[in-house]
């Protein structure tokens, strides 16, 4: 006789639940994304003995690339971005609904918690670090453009730099050998975003990266731009992506690189 005991299965989570319990892994996540974001550039371009070290902005950038990189990339491998897929943007979202593995209906709950999280996170940051962190040269870390730079150079700019990433992803999630260096090219691309755009467009790539910040600091005109132009660029980059690819399908939504 068979005394083993019978195996118990696990009750399915109904696709609300599913989505509501991710969304809030993606404000949790982007809530830490931009407090990493906030208390670095309080610390490497505020006053403080980094900045004092470091000889001029370029060098900064490059530090606070290099910190948001590592940042992002521990995020996407975490257990709750493993779960959720660590977008932590918007843009990132659309692209996958465009690439055909993630549910359009979930792109708005997901964008909407990633903005939230993102002005809890620096929200946070001004508690934590007091008031430099809304004080020049910190101001929340909001981005600006440089001078003189047009609202067109700043969209064109900024779709362009979030297209290559998202095209990028895409390629990457496509082919089973890449997809697991997934979180550190992400890591890495936006790193040097940040460096190499950070005193041009800014270098945001994310519009959950510039809602908050924007928000407490109450420098939002540009903010319009820094929202919607990497949408467009993600929703070019996925259709290149087919034309590129169209034989080949992205394989997850999760930018960790698993599957289930």
């Amino acid at each position: 006789m068979d005394r083993s005991k019978p195996q118990v299965e696990q009750p399915q989570l109904s696709s609300f639940t599913r989505l509501g319990r991710d969304s809030v892994y993606e404000l949790i996540l982007t809530f830490v994304l931009l407090f990493g974001v906030a208390s670095t550039v309080r610390w490497v371009i505020g006053p403080s003995p980094i900045s004092r070290a470091v000889p001029g902005i370029h060098a900064e950038l490059w530090i606070v690339g290099a910190a948001v990189a590592l940042l992002l990339s521990v995020l996407i491998l975490s257990p709750p971005g493993r779960v959720s897929g660590a977008h932590t943007n918007p843009a990132i979202s659309l692209a996958m609904w465009r690439f055909g593995v993630f549910p359009g209906g979930s792109v708005i709950p997901y964008a909407a918690a990633q903005l939230i999280g993102s002005v809890l996170g620096v929200m946070a940051a001004r508690g934590i670090w007091g008031p430099i962190v809304a004080d020049p040269p910190v101001v929340y870390a909001a981005l600006q453009p440089a001078a003189g730079w047009s609202t067109w150079e700043l969209f064109a700019t900024e779709a362009a730099g979030m297209a290559v990433i998202v095209l990028l992803v895409g390629l990457c999630l496509s082919v089973h050998r890449l997809k697991a260096f997934v979180p550190w090219i992400i890591g890495a691309l936006v790193g040097t975003g940040i460096a190499v755009l950070g005193t041009a467009s800014g270098g945001s790539l994310n519009p959950a990266r510039q809602f908050g910040p924007a928000i407490a600091s109450g420098q939002t005109r540009f903010l319009w731009v820094y929202l919607f132009a990497p949408m467009v660029g993600a929703a070019f980059a996925a259709w290149l992506r087919r034309r590129i690819q169209n034989r080949r399908k992205v394989l997850t939504h999760r930018l960790c690189g698993t599957i289930d």
